[in-house]
């Protein structure tokens, strides 16, 4: 029995028909077509099942749409479908799986309906096993005949050997290795042939910021499997990467990238990669069944580069020898009676020894070159705090151990293994690596300083699943920007990771446990905004960072009616001679940044004044998710005021505050005296000219070190900086 079956979509009263070179299909009559079933269950999918016995012969046919007025139009013009009738299918049924309608492939693809019943593995001879995804099953190609049952034919009839295919659809690297001791081990086989892609690690279809931590979790989790083939006695052969009809040229790019390095491991590799791929990372024309999976030509070409004489009893045997003498046992580097170094072959760790009350320094040019299996190792136990996180060959020379310490350095790519940690982000320069639910680590590879900040939006997302809270560099907590906030929208805080260097964080505590400051600036210049800048304190833009607010009662006004009439047209105009919109409702109020190069204002102000409506309220809703999600504000506003604008403005920010704890910091050029005895109220007698820092940078530190000794007297330091969201 065949079971033809193709989507089709319809409009009401057209139906699917089937006609074909048999009689058994209508020997291409269109009036003794069969036609296909459908319900409202499975539509689109129409189907029929057909008896037709044979053994061998070809049989052509085509779908038909049937219109209501009863005439019949014909799929496409040019090749026909078949299919090789199977004996078989005389006591089981196959499915003939053809995919769209319209859409013919140049070869088919049908499988058994049920399991159809073989023999059980001989105990004794040599044992072959596959483990991959389903390419290694042989989806796609005629009756799962794909390049593994092919080389399991060819194999049992050349050398007597048995190959057993424990593929699984949508396998990848982490299903595999949990996979693995219970579907390989078992069998005691004498090779394994690990058959995996990029395409099941999700590679096709991610965001670009993600792929090469895909690469990178896949290549790791492939070692990983090597290893545990070695592990049991076995010989590992990789199936390499193979294309994908939704590659593009940078996944074509990065999948040689990946196949270059399979070739390094030392490990025999089947390459599938040059024989499908149309060097854009593609299927070659006439080798795709369909975006994911190669037809049966594509196995057969697949299977036609596999070197045969590779499982010859005698290269087994040399293959077996030679990972004899990769020996797995830990060894001896560096033997003195206070310091000892060994290398572990299995994962390429070094393991320093320190066995006296006094610390220990190593010159890492005593590790032989051909040992050192990475630019770059990370301690995996990352306990004491006085041991080096990190070291690199290539950057640093000495290496210290504290007293009496044991401590155990493994490749950077050991730990993007599924097993060792979650790969959160990683763009070829900076990888963050989730441990546990509740440490990181962060390494830049990069020879410049990287700044994660929450402006970062891949960054920042990739951060959600951390558990809320406050996260610290383990090694030195109090450095700036070592301290880690996480919130429900990810990251907010900056965290700067130094050139060629790793942190490991911890979580310390819940957002809870520690109060997260904000700081809102109210103008009456952009001079706060430029200190905090200098002082990386900046995050997204508010309402007053960029305009001139000469009249404090006017601040107070416009945060007690909402910003709304803020960006209003009607009380918007610009001048020409001061190169300035002004408002006309607050008379204080002023922007200078808004017109941009190109625009003439006189002529057209709409463009400017819908970027301005889309900028300043954007920064309004900043602004009140700072109040309504920080859990203390201190606002910070420069120029002259009087003492009752700062009781008025005190009143309205207590109201808007309802009731959370802020502050008021006045910076001006007057007597702290008239603002004494007000509540939260605080008084710098100073000026920071905005002008004079934009032209002389000298000055403009100068200012940003007071600010800073000023913020910190307010307890607000890169620990608790409160970061707005970017994008609410």
């Amino acid at each position: 029995m065949y079971r033809f079956q193709v989507t089709a979509h319809t409009q009401m009263g057209e139906s699917i028909a089937i006609v074909g070179s048999i009689p058994q299909l209508g020997q291409w009559d269109v009036s003794k077509s069969l036609p296909l079933h459908t319900d409202s269950h499975t539509y689109p999918l129409w189907w029929v099942e057909v008896d037709i016995p044979g053994n061998g012969q070809k049989v052509e046919y085509k779908y038909l749409k049937k219109k209501p007025d009863g005439t019949f139009h014909w799929e496409c013009p040019g090749d026909n479908r078949w299919i090789i009738l199977d004996a078989s299918a005389e006591k089981y049924t196959i499915v003939v799986e053809d995919l769209q309608f319209g859409k013919v492939n140049p070869y088919p693809y049908g499988y058994w309906e049920k399991p159809i019943p073989t023999p059980p593995p001989k105990e004794n001879g040599k044992r072959i096993v596959v483990i991959g995804s389903s390419v290694a099953l042989g989806c796609s190609a005629w009756l799962l005949r794909g390049w593994a049952q092919l080389l399991k034919e060819t194999l049992e009839e050349k050398y007597g050997y048995q190959l057993l295919n424990v593929s699984e659809i949508g396998a990848n690297v982490t299903t595999t290795i949990k996979r693995f001791p219970q579907v390989v081990t078992p069998h005691n086989p004498e090779v394994v042939i690990i058959s995996l892609s990029l395409g099941n690690e999700g590679f096709a279809y991610c965001p670009p910021h993600q792929r090469r931590a895909l690469q990178q979790r896949f290549e790791s989790g492939l070692q990983e499997l090597i290893r545990m083939t070695r592990e049991i006695g076995a010989i590992p052969i990789l199936g390499s990467v193979y294309p994908h009809s939704h590659y593009t040229p940078e996944h074509n790019w990065l999948l040689y990238d990946t196949h270059h390095r399979m070739l390094s491991w030392g490990v025999p590799v089947l390459d599938w990669l040059t024989v499908l791929n149309d060097g854009n990372g593609r299927f070659a024309p006439g080798l795709e069944f369909d975006a994911a999976h190669p037809n049966s030509e594509g196995h057969r070409r697949m299977f036609s580069v596999i070197d045969i004489t590779l499982f010859s009893p005698e290269r087994l045997a040399n293959m077996k020898a030679e990972t004899k003498k990769k020996s797995t046992s830990p060894v001896r580097l560096y033997d003195k009676p206070s310091l000892t170094i060994s290398y572990n072959p299995t994962h390429g760790s070094l393991l320093f020894h320190n066995t006296t009350n006094s610390p220990a320094t190593i010159s890492l040019n005593s590790i032989p070159p051909q040992l050192k299996s990475s630019d770059f190792y990370l301690l995996k136990q990352p306990c004491n705090p006085q041991a080096c996180l990190f070291f690199s060959p290539k950057d640093n020379s000495i290496l210290n151990i504290p007293p009496s310490t044991q401590l155990e350095y493994f490749p950077l790519s050991f730990f993007f293994s599924p097993t060792q940690t979650q790969v959160l982000f990683y763009d070829g320069n900076l990888a963050i690596l989730q441990r546990d639910s509740k440490s990181l680590y962060l390494v830049n590879l990069s020879p410049h300083e990287y700044n994660v900040h929450p402006m970062w939006q891949e960054v920042s997302d990739a951060l959600k699943p951390l558990t809320p809270g406050f996260y610290e560099d383990s090694f030195n907590p109090d450095a700036p920007f070592r301290t880690m906030i996480i919130g429900q929208y990810g990251l907010e805080s900056r965290v700067k990771v130094p050139p060629r260097q790793a942190l490991f964080f911890t979580y310390t505590c819940s957002l809870s446990e520690r109060k997260r400051i904000a700081i809102l600036p109210l103008g009456d210049r952009c001079a706060v905004r430029m200190l905090l800048h200098k002082m990386e304190y900046d995050g997204p833009a508010y309402p007053f960072d960029l305009t001139r607010t000469t009249n404090l009662s006017d601040v107070a006004h416009i945060i007690e009616t909402g910003f709304e009439d803020m960006w209003n047209p009607a009380y918007l105009q610009y001048n020409p001679e001061h190169g300035r919109i002004y408002h006309t409702k607050w008379t204080g109020l002023s922007f200078a940044h808004e017109v941009e190069e190109g625009e003439n204002p006189l002529e057209n102000m709409y463009p400017i004044l819908q970027r301005m409506k889309r900028r300043y309220q954007a920064r309004a809703k900043r602004f009140w998710f700072t109040i309504q999600n920080s859990d203390e504000i201190l606002f910070i506003r420069t120029g002259y005021a009087t003492r009752g604008q700062v009781e008025d403005l005190m009143a309205k920010l207590k109201h808007k505050c309802q009731n959370k704890p802020f502050r008021l910091l006045i910076l001006s050029e007057q007597p702290s005296g008239e603002f004494a005895g007000l509540e939260n109220v605080f008084h710098e007698n100073l000026y920071f000219n905005p002008d004079a820092m934009y032209n002389n940078l000298e000055y403009w530190l100068q200012c940003t070190e007071i600010m800073r000794k000023i913020l910190n007297r307010f307890g607000i330091s890169t620990k608790n900086l409160f970061w707005c969201p970017p994008n609410i």
